[in-house]
């Protein structure tokens, strides 16, 4: 396995010196954001670390020579919006822009893109799964053709009233999963996995290590976030309620990595695990957030030998 980390906590900082700090620091991977130019729409969003809307032989040449110059690689591209949004015109925009990810990617010797399914939230599970195939099978068929696998984030994105009920991301828990890699096998065997973090199972109470084991070989990527249950908070309101449980740094939270790591090398994973850093704790300054990237590697250097 490698540790790296999301560039999405150094959104102030352009590519050059993103891989820098990552040589710097002493992680040998980055999963690089790829939103396209323009204004973000929630937090985490809207950074462009690599522009991929017209990306030529040109710019992927200088972009593999920073690589070289600092010696990192690229864990994968990221980019993660709403594809199965209740507008058809933004769906088509969000496809436009997976495709050229999807594109790109090989381009700078990237074989992995990372994104989320989607969801209508007002949609029922069953109604936004009959979605999935008509929206899905071309990018599935132009990531295979493209020797590019899709990465499946598994965060609900259920975190405001505008998100209830049902989320904005389809592919929550194990039994979606399994409907899910039905249907993907069907167009293309393997071309989809799991981008995992166990941040997400940790407030919906779903066994990680379970998790992991069952679905071993579709993980094609792995986050590494912690998340804190708010017991005050979830007495207040509920589990049905907003704002109980809170991202955190590896080590702050209830997220058991040793048991996670456990299940990560019995499922025989070897792939990057890239810090992602939410914790507003740490969101003060660029020197806490690069602060926040050095503590998190500290702490789950001791998984990595």
């Amino acid at each position: 396995m490698q540790l790296g980390f999301v560039s999405a906590v150094l959104h102030d900082l352009p590519l050059e010196e993103v891989l820098a700090f990552a040589a710097d620091e002493g992680f040998p991977v980055v999963e690089l954001m790829c939103w396209p130019p323009g204004k973000a729409d929630r937090r985490y969003a809207g950074v462009t670390h690599l522009d991929v809307s017209d990306f030529t032989p040109a710019r992927a040449a200088e972009v593999r020579e920073l690589l070289r110059i600092h010696g990192v690689k690229v864990s994968g591209l990221g980019y993660y919006p709403n594809p199965l949004d209740p507008d058809p015109e933004h769906r088509g925009r969000v496809a436009d822009h997976l495709r050229k990810l999807i594109r790109a990617a090989p381009m700078i010797g990237v074989t992995v893109v990372n994104t989320f399914i989607g969801r209508d939230p007002a949609k029922s599970m069953s109604k936004s799964l009959a979605e999935v195939a008509d929206v899905w099978a071309p990018l599935v068929k132009e990531a295979k053709a493209a020797g590019v696998r899709l990465g499946i984030e598994h965060c609900p994105m259920l975190f405001t009233e505008d998100e209830w009920p049902g989320g904005k991301n389809l592919a929550t828990t194990p039994a979606v999963w399994r409907e899910l890699f039905r249907t993907f096998d069907a167009i293309s065997p393997g071309t989809v996995g799991l981008n995992f973090d166990p941040s997400h199972l940790v407030w919906q109470f779903v066994d990680c290590g379970r998790a992991v084991r069952e679905f071993g070989r579709h993980l094609v990527h792995v986050h590494a976030k912690d998340e804190r249950i708010d017991r005050e908070r979830l007495y207040e309101v509920g589990a049905l309620g907003l704002g109980w449980h809170v991202p955190k740094l590896p080590g702050l939270g209830d997220v058991n990595w040793g048991e996670f790591f456990a299940a990560l090398t019995d499922a025989g994973y070897s792939g990057p695990v890239c810090v992602e850093v939410e914790d507003r704790a740490y969101e003060g300054s660029l020197a806490d957030r690069q602060r926040a990237l050095r503590q998190s590697r500290n702490f789950l250097g001791r998984y990595f030998g």
